[in-house]
């Protein structure tokens, strides 16, 4: 009797009776899935999990060839009976192929595998086969040939429809570890035969299906793998199957039921800080400002100042493009807070972010009794412990830092108000950690990288949004270009041209150091070779991320007094850096970047009035997905346009940190291809929720929802 279960652990998998998983392929197995999915310990892996796992594409293997109807580079199916095989060795012996020859009541066949000797104890002859692949024309030999061809050794008592790998609709999968599209396919065949409806129970509410037209779990899991015949192949290959529809709806379903119950908490929430704004306040915001806010910022202040007088904790989004003046924002926000009594923390992703950041803010804030402090990890310990002393006893009211902030040993006083810059790169629980620092602080996130709808509906589901679209005055569009490397010397020559009339430039390169793996060109032999060959007038900077701290402020605070003319960097650039004087980004391997980050470095140009230009260097533009990022950039400096493009090109994993916490949120649902069924789950979420107290069925998805550590309601808000 089989012991199968969705639940039960995959290096247990050999429990289920599957042909040739034993003990340690059901653990090999589990470590390749683990590794796969981001978990570091592959005993928390299930057969659910495995399930999940699903086919790239699907082919029809099931129409049944005859010889006599092969034509040149047709894909087919054949059954024929094997008469002559054989292994030779090639190539001075350094590979062997074995070849079969075979025949059906229409004519004979060859084929030929490279470096598999062992078929040949696999195909005795008189043997019936099913062979499956592209077969050409050999000429010489006159007769048609595949090379390395799916097969099925059938048995007398085999019927053709019983055959795995053709035969039929077959699943072609994603090598996992050392287990092939071959290997995969006949594990999920005889463990999908073990799937039913009580073994697989049924997870959403018999009403949703019904309401929604999907399909029960149980089928689901079955047909995804191998199709039944009922159903278009394209609608496999598309993902708009039953199957696929009835999985992608529950996996949107689940994370809009997460986002749905960490608002719930959220409201639920007593308010930490007490927050009001009086014309007193109203005076000190607006001595503060060097500037008049553009129209967005205005908006976007209002909506922030109005969370924070409200009675339930603030949890808002504040989205902007490059240069549109989000950290402003922040700030007075903070200066709020700390009029009211509280202290405001500020995270940032990196030391360079932060160490600017604080430059900055304590700038602005000279002329107030405010005291603001920078605590990042690079400090002596004698100074962290000042820091952390300080801020315990209420005596720092703004403090600026990285991941240090929410290490052991740092208290806050009166902590009311939490902004998180760039958060997406910082993962659920690191957030969480910062916010549970104070008693349940107003919390203000931002991002300079624009996030679709379709995207915020899912990470930011559970937040209130501000958007400021505008641009302050005296910006200019940054001009684009794309350029090859025969273009090398014009450009040479036109960033020259712009450092004579007293600009700046940056080159930006994708490595620090030259690699043995990598053909590409590293920003410190380039800065040496930039600053003795081509720009010897000029002074020539490096920053890179493996400096020291303190190395990286230096070279920062002299581009920025104008003592550097041209800076070679790498990513380390990407977010932050404002630098009005530099009118030139070079991007040296353009194709290697992602669009967003791309948009990223662009951004570091055209924060001053002086028209600004952007120059993408590409290597290697034989890819059409590098084409076609590169085109979008040249095309529009439009940072949602960009990230549209981005998450159909990327995909939703990578664009935005969704896979958080060693889990993806989506193992089947696509944001883009499937945006349709993203509203669709959003509507049946709401409806769910409100009646949950007349479906008792919800419970146990709820409190599975609750569980997962990706979804954060344990966590956050």
């Amino acid at each position: 009797m089989s012991a199968f279960s969705l639940q039960m652990p995959l290096v247990h998998l050999h429990r289920c009776r599957i042909p040739r998983v034993g003990p340690q392929r059901a653990r090999a197995l589990a470590a390749a899935l683990a590794d796969f999915l981001g978990l570091a310990d592959p005993q928390r892996v299930t057969v659910e999990d495995l399930l999940l796992y699903l086919p790239l594409r699907y082919e029809d293997r099931s129409h049944l060839a005859r010889i006599a109807e092969l034509r040149e580079n047709m894909w087919a199916s054949i059954e024929v009976v094997v008469r002559v095989t054989g292994s030779y060795a090639v190539k001075g012996g350094q590979l062997t192929i074995f070849e079969l020859s075979a025949t059906d009541e229409t004519g004979q066949i060859r084929a030929f595998w490279w470096n598999r000797p062992w078929l040949e104890r696999t195909f005795p002859r008189g043997a019936r086969v099913i062979l499956y692949g592209q077969w050409r024309y050999n000429v010489p030999r006159r007769c048609f040939e595949v090379e390395n061809p799916d097969f099925e050794v059938l048995t007398d008592e085999d019927d053709v429809t019983a055959a795995i790998h053709t035969g039929r609709r077959v699943p072609i999968y994603r090598k996992l570890g050392p287990f092939t599209t071959r290997l995969l396919r006949a594990i999920f065949y005889h463990l999908v035969h073990q799937i039913t409806a009580e073994n697989a129970p049924e997870t959403l509410p018999e009403e949703t299906l019904h309401r929604l037209h999907l399909i029960p779990r149980h089928e689901a899991l079955r047909q995804i793998h191998f199709p039944d015949d009922e159903t278009p192949l394209e609608d496999y290959n598309e993902a708009r199957s039953p199957a696929h529809r009835r999985l992608i709806v529950e996996d949107f379903l689940r994370l809009q039921l997460a986002l749905g119950l960490r608002r719930e908490e959220r409201e639920r929430s007593p308010k930490g800080p007490r927050i009001r704004v009086d014309d007193r306040i109203r005076e000190v915001v607006r001595s503060i400002l060097p500037f008049r806010l553009t129209e967005g910022q205005r908006h976007a202040l209002r909506e922030i100042v109005r969370d924070m007088c409200s009675p339930r904790p603030m949890n808002r989004l504040l989205q902007g493009d490059v240069g549109s003046g989000k950290t402003i924002v922040a700030l007075l926000a903070m200066v709020v807070a700390v009029e009211n009594g509280y202290q405001a923390a500020l995270m940032v992703p990196t030391e360079i972010l932060a160490e600017q950041h604080a430059r900055n803010i304590k700038r602005l804030l000279a002329q107030t009794p405010y005291r603001v402090e920078l605590l990042t990890g690079s400090l002596r310990n004698a100074e962290k412990r000042q820091l952390h002393e300080a801020l315990a006893r209420g005596e720092i009211q703004i403090v600026i830092g990285t991941h240090a902030l929410i290490q052991e040993g740092v208290r806050f006083h009166n902590l009311g108000l939490v902004v998180i810059d760039e958060q997406h790169r910082f993962g659920v629980l690191q957030r969480a950690e910062l916010i549970r620092r104070g008693y349940n602080p107003d919390v203000l996130v931002m991002t300079a990288t624009p996030i679709p709808r379709s995207l915020a509906m899912t990470v930011y589901g559970d937040l209130d949004v501000s958007l400021i679209r505008d641009l302050p005055p005296g910006r200019t569009p940054v001009r684009t270009f794309l350029r090859t490397e025969e273009a090398r010397p014009a450009i040479y020559r036109f960033i020259a041209t712009q450092v004579r009339a007293g600009r700046q430039a940056y080159i930006v390169y994708p490595l620090v150091e030259e690699s043995e793996k990598m053909d590409l060109l590293n920003a410190t032999q380039m800065a040496d070779h930039l600053q003795r060959v081509v720009f010897p007038e000029f002074r020539v900077g490096l920053l890179h991320g493996k400096m020291r701290p303190a190395e990286k402020d230096d070279v920062m605070r002299r581009f920025l007094a104008g003592e550097i003319d041209i800076l070679v960097a790498t990513t380390v650039i990407e977010v932050g850096v404002d630098v009005p004087n530099a009118t030139v980004m070079l991007i040296e391997h353009a194709e290697r970047f992602g669009l967003a980050q791309l948009h990223q470095l662009r951004g570091r140009v055209g924060r001053g009035a002086a028209e600004s230009y952007c120059i993408l260097l590409a290597h290697d533009l034989t890819t059409p997905e590098a084409r076609e990022r590169l085109r979008v950039m040249v095309e529009t400096t439009d940072g949602f346009k960009i990230a549209e493009k981005d998450l159909e090109i990327r995909g939703p994993g990578e664009l935005m940190g969704t896979r958080q916490s060693g889990a993806p949120i989506f193992r089947i649902a696509h944001l883009v291809r499937d945006r349709h069924l993203l509203e669709l789950a959003r509507h049946e979420a709401r409806r769910l929720l409100a009646r949950r107290s007349q479906l008792p069925e919800l419970a146990p998805l709820l409190e599975h929802i609750r569980r997962q550590p990706q979804y954060g309601l344990t966590s956050i808000g």
